[in-house]
């Protein structure tokens, strides 16, 4: 029998766009499956239409529901990590499936995915190629953000080379490095990935099994302001855990140095000369070079 995939929703205020994203997981080819929404606190339609479609769900007969187990949770406002956490504490299975509110999966996801991992039994984090799609049309994502497999440390400290929504990992990777840290108000998923990439390869299927939505208004990219400041912290984070080789070590380093001589530089010109100097000394704190900046 093939293993139970948790797939796992987090949701706040998304009316507009929840229906498309489970209905790509309902729709998934693969069994057993079960589906955990967690709803973080919304305010708008979406707990109504929620309610509605496990009800529509609780309806259908075996044969057309697919025994897909769908289960909401909800909780009051506290973020997509804690969302994501409370998902991935309830869950059921062995393998984990993120997906975002605004994205959606192909009907072959995760029999492809699931398929690969289990022929893979050493492989422990998985993702598959995506469709980038900005404002209703579809875009081309430059070639550095073109998904790669193998060790993704040095990758993953220039940008999030996981995309949650691609994403499958076997559950004991949770338990070794731990949840998603829910401190992080944006940035969560590069802190996560760091984590995981210093400790493991990543699989990969090349091909576009999910449709990933971007450019709305909602998006965190457009509602969190310098998510630059949350990747540094990220980095230094990862830098006083103690998980690193020597090798990667110096990458985290010259990565830190790299973003924070970039946002000091930001920091100057919008008159932030405080902000710039913290930004400066946590890179000599974690073992970096002294940075000079144009306006010093």
């Amino acid at each position: 029998m093939l293993p139970l995939v948790s797939a796992i929703i987090p949701v706040h205020n998304r009316a507009w766009c929840i229906r498309r994203s489970i209905e790509s997981v309902l729709g998934q080819d693969y069994r057993p499956l079960e589906l955990i929404i967690v709803d973080d606190g919304s305010t708008d339609d979406t707990p109504r239409l929620l309610d509605e479609i496990s009800r529509d769900l609780s309806s259908r007969s075996e044969s057309k529901s697919g025994g897909i187990a769908l289960r909401i949770l909800r909780q009051d406002n506290r973020g997509v990590s804690a969302a994501r956490n409370l998902g991935i504490r309830d869950a059921r299975g062995p393998l984990i499936a993120l997906l975002d509110s605004d994205d959606e999966w192909l009907p072959q996801k995760t029999s492809r995915q699931a398929a690969d991992l289990l022929a893979r039994p050493e492989m422990r984090v998985h993702q598959t190629g995506e469709t980038w799609v900005r404002r209703g049309r579809r875009v081309n994502p430059p070639q550095r953000l073109r998904k790669k497999a193998g060790d993704l440390f040095e990758q993953s400290l220039d940008h999030c080379a996981i995309s949650p929504s691609a994403a499958m990992l076997r559950r004991e990777v949770f338990d070794e490095v731990g949840l998603f840290d829910e401190t992080y108000p944006a940035c969560e998923d590069y802190e996560m990935w760091l984590r995981i990439t210093c400790r493991h390869e990543v699989g990969l299927l090349d091909e576009a099994l999910i449709v990933k939505h971007g450019g709305h208004e909602d998006q965190l990219s457009f509602t969190v302001e310098a998510l630059d400041r949350h990747r540094i912290r990220a980095i230094a984070k990862t830098l006083d855990s103690g998980m690193l080789s020597a090798a990667q070590r110096e990458m985290a380093v010259r990565a830190l140095e790299t973003k924070c001589r970039i946002y000091a530089q930001g920091c100057r010109k919008r008159g932030r000369a405080q902000e710039a100097e913290e930004v400066l000394d946590l890179v000599k704190r974690c073992g970096g070079k002294k940075i000079v900046t144009p306006h010093e």
